[in-house]
């Protein structure tokens, strides 16, 4: 892609190219919506002026004198640095923030099995029996949110999903227990093929609306709002499928993981767990 590179001009058209530039590397529908979200905010806050690396590094200290945590800010400079490299602005780019590796995870936004226990009992009680069974599929297979398409009346049928992302292809075993039940479901809803989980106007359901449906449960099943998130039964699969098999190569090949780093953050101990292993080892006296 070549822009003429005197004129450092976020304009509509060179958005919109990048947008099919993403595409067309095959990134998520989330990433592209939330990079082309982010290069449209920096474009807001520029106001039309030429996009120098001087100005990308005010907005860089603009977002931490707003005080975005800096992950974050991390975000939204990746963002930036894709689009520069798109268009051949490379001297636009800098540098993202260093981040201290975390020691233990906060408890406070950790779910616990027995929270997810309560949250599928509140989806039940209230009737909402397509809610229960997304929240159980998530959590009993590792898939993120967006992955939820795979679950299919064939893939059902086959008793595994594969998953396409990011140009690769992984495949998701569906236990047998989850599979009698999405048949059930199935059949139940007259789904004859393709996806399983549908909204009510018939069509794929969205993340969105997954998020607000879990957030809908929370009083009901007696725990915080900040736990209860669709990416929160990932994590709480990873510790589950860990804790069984003592395997941190596998467990990153099940979510889809290409680096056993990623993979790490999903297993960091809060710090009540750290303690206890601590008193466990009866060093003192």
């Amino acid at each position: 892609m070549e822009v003429n590179m005197e004129e450092k001009i976020i304009s509509e058209s060179l958005t919109k190219d990048f947008r099919h530039h993403l595409a067309r590397e095959e990134r998520s529908d989330s990433t592209i919506e939330k990079y082309v979200k982010e290069i449209l905010r920096f474009a807001q806050w520029m106001k039309g002026l030429p996009v120098t690396k001087e100005e990308v590094s005010r907005w860089k200290e603009h977002l931490l004198k707003e005080k975005f945590a800096p992950a974050t800010v991390n975000v939204r400079l990746a963002a930036l640095n894709s689009f520069f490299d798109f268009c051949g602005w490379q001297d636009c780019r800098v540098k993202s923030l260093k981040l201290k590796k975390k020691m233990f995870r906060d408890s406070s936004r950790e779910l616990s099995r027995e929270e997810y226990e309560r949250l599928l009992k509140a989806a039940r009680d209230t009737g909402k029996d397509n809610l229960m069974l997304i929240i159980e599929t998530i959590c009993s297979t590792g898939i993120r949110v967006s992955e939820i398409k795979y679950i299919t009346v064939e893939s059902v049928g086959d008793g595994k999903a594969e998953i396409f992302l990011k140009g690769k292809i992984r495949t998701i075993l569906i236990p047998n227990k989850l599979c009698h039940k999405l048949r059930k479901f199935a059949q139940k809803n007259k789904i004859t093929s393709g996806e399983i989980f549908l909204s009510e106007r018939g069509r794929p359901i969205d993340r969105r609306t997954i998020w607000a449906a879990m957030k809908s449960i929370c009083h009901e099943a007696g725990v915080e709002s900040s736990k209860v998130f669709p990416h929160n039964l990932r994590h709480l699969f990873a510790r589950c499928f860990y804790r069984t098999c003592r395997d941190i190569s596998k467990l990153a090949d099940v979510l889809g993981h290409s680096c056993v780093e990623t993979t790490r953050i999903y297993l960091i101990s809060t710090g009540e767990e750290h303690t206890r292993t601590l008193e466990k080892m009866r060093l003192i006296l």
